[in-house]
């Protein structure tokens, strides 16, 4: 594998040089993808290799072959209910208790549509425990949410993947379903090499068919990229919008002959899924149920050098089975205030 970190190392630093970025990009470029994403991609030989001397708790070939095919992977049980119910509590305290904290939220509701971004504190209680709400970054808050983000049935099977360290990225926190759109992650989040971008959706409680359940559609990671108009990625100079990507997406994945499927998964299974894969939330069809669920996103160490919030400076890391995520430069004081954690 050392190789390979040293091939992908030299990749990011072509991907960062001016002349790249002053065209729209149009597709991921092919000598930067992960191996796996690769034509010769030999997986027996791969797995042959990396899982020497390794206890895995399932078959990673076949979840790799799997992933390749559909761009996902289901883990059954791969966390422990115990944390989940740590992670919940903590953020039960967040909520009752909001003043003392600066975590951030994203409202999408309308009387925040000019401010969506605000913190805990300046949030009323009822807003906080309601929809359209989602906690942003709360594992830099928590030494749980760490644990849980980089899990080692995570790990082992992204850095398999990516061929590489895994660095996690962001993370969200919601209680009820998103009813997001059909999307696919690397539109939003992008690290320095786009390709390498992956998401966990972890089930904090059993999810009900009317609690508004993520969906996908399975081989949707191969399909032509959407152009917003300037390239591949949504920002202020784009020409098209969320609502224009989502009717692409579900009109070619239909053409295309790909089945959506809803995601109706118990508490402490995870779904991992590809940066292309193609997804969104349905419709809460009863109100009084949640959904509450955490998603992380992660890179590999030779494409998110960064915070993202903080690119120029070398960030303070975190290790945990092997990868590692960046504490909050723009609230290093908050970092870890919840500090009932646990080492997989």
């Amino acid at each position: 594998m050392t190789n390979l970190f040293t091939r992908l190392k030299s990749v990011t630093k072509q991907m960062l040089m001016p002349e790249e970025h002053e065209k729209p990009v149009t597709e991921f470029a092919y000598n930067t993808l992960p191996w796996i994403d690769k034509k010769d991609a030999d997986i027996t030989a791969f797995v042959q290799k990396y899982t020497t001397g390794k206890n895995l708790p399932y078959d990673l070939a076949e979840k790799m072959k799997f992933w390749r095919e559909n761009g996902y992977v289901i883990l059954d049980q791969a966390i422990s209910t115990d944390w989940l119910d740590q992670l919940w509590s903590e953020i039960e305290e967040l909520i009752r208790h909001h003043e003392k904290y600066h975590t951030n939220v994203r409202i999408d509701l309308p009387e925040y549509q000019e401010n969506p971004v605000q913190s805990v504190k300046d949030v009323p209680e009822s807003v906080l425990n309601g929809p359209y709400l989602k906690f942003n970054d709360f594992h830099s808050n928590s030494v749980i949410g760490k644990e849980i983000m980089l899990h080692k049935n995570i790990v082992t099977f992204l850095e398999a993947v990516f061929g590489d360290k895994v660095i996690g990225m962001q993370s969200l926190l919601f209680k009820y379903g998103s009813q997001q759109a059909t999307h696919q992650d690397f539109a939003y989040v992008v690290s320095e090499i786009p390709s390498h971008l992956a998401a966990s959706w972890i089930a904090l409680e059993d999810i009900h068919i009317d609690s508004g359940p993520l969906f996908y559609y399975p081989g949707s990671h191969t399909v032509n990229k959407f152009n917003f108009g300037n390239g591949i990625f949504f920002n202020t100079k784009s020409t098209l919008n969320p609502s224009d990507f989502a009717v692409y997406l579900d009109e070619t994945c239909q053409k295309a002959g790909l089945q959506k499927k809803t995601l109706l998964i118990k508490k402490g299974d995870v779904l991992i899924w590809h940066a292309a894969l193609a997804h969104g939330g349905e419709e809460i069809r009863n109100p009084a149920l949640t959904r509450k669920s955490f998603v992380c996103h992660y890179s590999s160490d030779s494409a998110y050098r960064h915070h993202r919030q903080s690119p120029n400076t070398e960030p303070v890391r975190r290790t945990i089975n092997g990868a590692d995520v960046f504490v909050n430069p723009i609230m290093p004081d908050q970092e870890d205030i919840f500090a009932d954690g646990k080492t997989a």
